[in-house]
């Protein structure tokens, strides 16, 4: 059994942090899943905007599309819809297998729509729709607008991703998001038992900017807490999915009903600082129901490196209240944390959206000069 497989024994399933055409053309996203276990994979814009932007294999697609006309952003959605699409096959099986729960596909709505309810929702229909896979999840962010199209969603029976989620009080309604939203699907005679939900808390970023903000302040006492932030935020919010999901008689009303719990996602789990081990966001964050996604390199460095020792979150939450506690005491503003790394993963979405759609219509503009 490899490292990967031992963390889907005690209930964490990893997906893959990147998509691309080329992924899909060359057999990498199959060799993924056949030798390391991969289970499902996520986009964002970011991650679309390189693949595009540096891939040659779509050169010939926006050059067609372009042909027909076709507007930067009708293009964008023709080439990551394609994407989604075909890799939603790949995965079939394992959509299959696990009866729905793994083998999933993300694909996001337009990130300049974060802070617009209806047109999330309406755009996510659209994708939804289009993709036309029973194993494809719309990412909709955690954002104030966002938090009732995540209801408006998943009401319509839409499995959806919430993105974008740093603290646990914006968790919490995430949850109650999504739990309202089977009760309106089970009132609307949807099966509730084909909607599935993840819910998206980055890590590595949390520590970036408490560690930046550790730095500033500059003691021992302050110094030596650094690292240990992303890691306890995820455990406490893995504490709050216990309490909506587990010990829950409203959910277990509705798992009667054949709902699905929606499992906590640790995103962002690359380490960003060179110093932590490689694999610290991923064997400090095992525990039944959850999903890691990681990009490539943290994949194989976990197969290398990680020692995969069973829960190690349940047993792990009282030391985790003590670290934000610390963390407090010293000085840092967790609210205050939690809301500029939001705005900040808005903007470098949205910005990224942008280059994307920049890139796409200089190589519009060549084709029609041509």
């Amino acid at each position: 059994m490899n490292t990967i497989n031992q963390m889907y024994s005690y209930g964490t399933s990893v997906w893959l942090d990147d998509l691309s055409r080329g992924r899909i053309q060359t057999g990498n996203l199959a060799e993924l899943i056949k030798n390391y276990g991969v289970r499902g994979i996520t986009t964002n814009p970011s991650i679309f905007s390189s693949s595009i932007r540096k891939g040659a294999e779509y050169q010939s697609a926006i050059f067609e599309l372009a042909g027909r006309s076709l507007s930067a952003d009708s293009i964008v959605r023709e080439l990551t819809v394609s994407d989604v699409r075909d890799a939603c096959d790949i995965f079939k099986n394992i959509y299959n297998e696990s009866n729905g729960v793994d083998g999933r596909v993300s694909i996001e709505v337009d990130p300049r729509l974060a802070h617009e309810t209806e047109a999330t929702v309406i755009q996510a229909k659209e994708l939804w729709t289009q993709v036309n896979q029973p194993n494809v999840m719309i990412k909709i962010p955690a954002t104030a607008e966002g938090i009732p199209a995540i209801r408006e969603a998943t009401a319509a029976g839409i499995s959806v991703n919430v993105t974008l989620i740093f603290s646990v009080d914006t968790y919490r309604a995430v949850a109650q998001a999504y739990i309202e939203g089977l009760e309106a699907a089970h009132d609307a005679g949807i099966d509730l038992s084909h909607i599935e939900s993840v819910a998206s808390v980055f890590v590595s970023r949390v520590d970036t900017e408490i560690d930046t903000r550790l730095e500033a302040i500059g003691t021992t006492e302050a110094l030596a807490m650094r690292g240990q932030a992303g890691v306890a935020n995820a455990r406490l919010t893995y504490e709050a999915f216990l309490e909506m999901f587990e010990n829950s008689a409203r959910f277990a009303s509705l798992a009667q009903l054949g709902a699905h719990v929606q499992r906590p996602l640790w995103a962002s789990t690359g380490v960003k600082n060179p110093e932590y081990s490689p694999t610290l966001y991923v064997d400090q964050l095992v525990a039944a129901n959850t999903v890691n996604t990681m990009p490539e390199g943290t994949i194989k460095a976990t197969e290398k490196l990680a020692v995969i020792t069973g829960d190690t979150i349940t047993e792990a939450i009282p030391a985790a209240h003590r670290t934000i506690n610390a963390l407090t005491e010293i000085g840092i503003d967790i609210t205050d944390v939690m809301s500029v790394l939001e705005a900040q993963a808005v903007d470098k979405f949205i910005a990224a959206w942008n280059e994307l759609l920049d890139s796409v219509q200089t190589v519009t503009s060549e084709n029609l000069a041509m």
